[in-house]
């Protein structure tokens, strides 16, 4: 079975091709034209996967070494994202499909992060319990069987990714924020800022990260480091500190909280995914928890984290082997649940 795979939710144009289950191309335009903004700006976001759609399919057939003719089916995100972006790549692939007479499948974008965990030789076996941080997005799910998915608690405020890039803005240390302020934090003490953890009772399985941003930032005010109208007045050391001292809140709040819901429903494969999930202190605790629990833990390779084509097709593929296809009819949806 060949299988594309289209992601256009935000600002990755991203395209892949699997055959049986195995990656073979995974094509991803990172649009770097938001950077300036501190965020993403939706109308360029959508004019860029315009320009960059072909290209990067094209990309992913060559590189796959197959033509559009050998494909069995197109697996395109539908929902949720960026409404413009999403149009995009559901009409190109609309389009695509249609002219080559081949199913069409439609795949929920947070589900595509719970599967790509499938993408790896060591898959996790059901039922497992995932912790999806992606974007705006941080939700604690309960996989029963394929597409059988229980919510065990999700995001009240702001998700863990978005406290990353806001914390980075309040630093003016730039965008995305989630992976500079981790390569920041290598180089400080964890320990020297106790900021709050949230919702820490016991089986509270949702995540508020709105109070701990604005900790950071009163933090900022109250040791005199915002400087009106001058920025930051911060060195190196008292950065990095900060940035270790979030960034080991954040994970502590997830990683606690997956470890108490995978004991509470009494399962021992573990699973994490999304963006975040390429944070190297929540890799690393989540590998000491493994080893303290006799958890099976799994982990998506650092391609696979980010939003990508692959983990679209994977979700294509097993939905086509299980007969489930789309309507050409189906829209975009900018809202939804990962169902």
């Amino acid at each position: 079975m060949t299988i594309l795979g289209i992601e256009t939710s935000c600002d990755e144009t991203s395209a892949a091709v699997l055959i049986d289950g195995e990656v073979k191309s995974n094509v991803i335009s990172s649009q770097l034209v938001h950077t300036e903004f501190g965020g993403v700006v939706p109308e360029l976001a959508s004019r860029a996967h315009i320009q960059f759609i072909i290209p990067v399919v094209e990309s992913a057939l060559s590189k796959a070494n197959i033509s559009k003719f050998e494909l069995d089916g197109i697996a395109v995100t539908y929902a949720p994202g960026l409404m413009g972006a999403l149009l995009v790549g559901v009409n190109f692939a609309k389009s695509l499909a249609f002219g080559l007479n081949i199913p069409f499948i439609g795949v929920n974008h947070l589900q595509a992060h719970i599967y790509s965990n499938f993408l790896s030789i060591q898959k996790p076996t059901y039922p497992f319990i995932c912790l999806v941080v992606s974007g705006g997005h941080t939700i604690l799910v309960l996989i029963e069987e394929p597409f059988k998915h229980k919510i065990l608690g999700e995001t009240l405020d702001d998700a863990a990714g978005e406290a990353f890039d806001k914390v980075a803005k309040m630093l003016n240390v730039g965008y995305p924020g989630g992976p500079i302020i981790d390569k920041l934090a290598k180089k400080g003490n964890r320990n020297a800022i106790k900021f709050p953890r949230t919702l820490t009772l016991e089986n509270e399985f949702d995540f508020s990260f709105s109070g701990l941003k604005t900790s950071v930032l009163y933090y900022l005010r109250d040791n005199h480091f915002i400087q009106n109208g001058n920025g930051l007045n911060i060195n190196e050391t008292q950065l990095a500190d900060i940035c270790a001292s979030f960034q080991t809140a954040v994970v502590d709040v997830l990683t606690n909280k997956l470890l108490a819901a995978a004991k509470k429903y009494n399962v021992t494969n573990v699973a994490i995914a999304g963006g975040v999930s390429a944070n190297s202190e929540l890799r690393n605790k989540m590998k000491t928890l493994r080893d303290e629990n006799n958890l099976h833990l799994h982990i998506p390779a650092f391609q696979y984290c980010t939003d990508n084509g692959a983990m679209i097709a994977m979700v294509g593929q097993m939905k086509l082997e299980r007969g489930i296809t789309s309507s050409i009819d189906i829209v975009p949806v900018a809202n939804i649940g990962i169902g």
